[in-house]
């Protein structure tokens, strides 16, 4: 259920046009919010909706309106809906919504590894493609950024790692390499039924990289 909601958020999030980082935000909030609540099956959307509103609220100079949310679930829920359910996530979350995101970390790691613009937007789309599995959360957002660069640029022929990635991320190539391949088991098994990130990257504007073999 997980996998299909945030396949859902991908979209909806393209559709309003949002920034990258309240994707990722957005993701984070969910996932920090279901960690401490049990929430039923008819309100994982709504989870998932309200965590966007909030996500768009920090990241956003403009909001989606209440009307427009609703619309998007095709009127399951009203205003009262999304608010109850945003103070819920609130005081659950203690407030605390800032949190180092993996595209902070993959901004970061690309900057200082002057990589070309084929590797960073493979890297993004290796990157978003993570946000749909639960099995990844194991590992941190540095390390999921970290393993989407080096599969970019070991699909660019380029050498796994460099002296001034391991500079920035303090991280060595092996302790790389197991979360790379555990994402690249992932997209490799994800299922038909979630395609929203293959759908986004397929444009030219994106590279038209999905569906893009990769191997480490």
């Amino acid at each position: 259920m997980r996998e299909i909601l945030i396949d859902w958020l991908v979209n909806v999030h393209w559709n309003f046009k949002m920034m990258k980082e309240t994707l990722y935000l957005c993701v984070s909030v969910i996932d920090r919010f279901l960690e401490r609540e049990t929430i039923d099956r008819n309100k994982l959307q709504l989870v998932g909706v309200t965590a966007l509103l909030l996500a768009s609220k920090y990241e956003e100079i403009y909001t989606p309106s209440l009307s427009d949310l609703i619309h998007t679930c095709d009127g399951a829920y009203n205003d009262r809906d999304i608010l109850t359910m945003e103070v819920s996530i609130l005081k659950t979350l203690k407030y605390n919504m800032t949190v180092p995101s993996a595209h902070i970390f993959l901004v970061r790691y690309l900057k200082a590894g002057h990589t070309s613009r084929r590797i960073a937007q493979y890297s993004s789309y290796i990157l978003d493609s993570t946000l749909q599995h639960y099995v990844l959360l194991k590992y941190l957002p540095s390390q999921l950024a970290a393993a989407a660069v080096m599969i970019a640029r070991a699909k660019e022929k380029r050498h796994y790692w460099s002296p001034t990635l391991l500079k920035y991320t303090s991280y060595f190539k092996e302790d790389i390499i197991p979360v790379a391949r555990t994402i690249l088991i992932c997209i490799k098994g994800r299922g038909s039924h979630v395609d929203a990130v293959e759908r986004k990257y397929t444009p030219a504007r994106f590279g038209a990289v999905a569906g893009t073999e990769f191997h480490i």
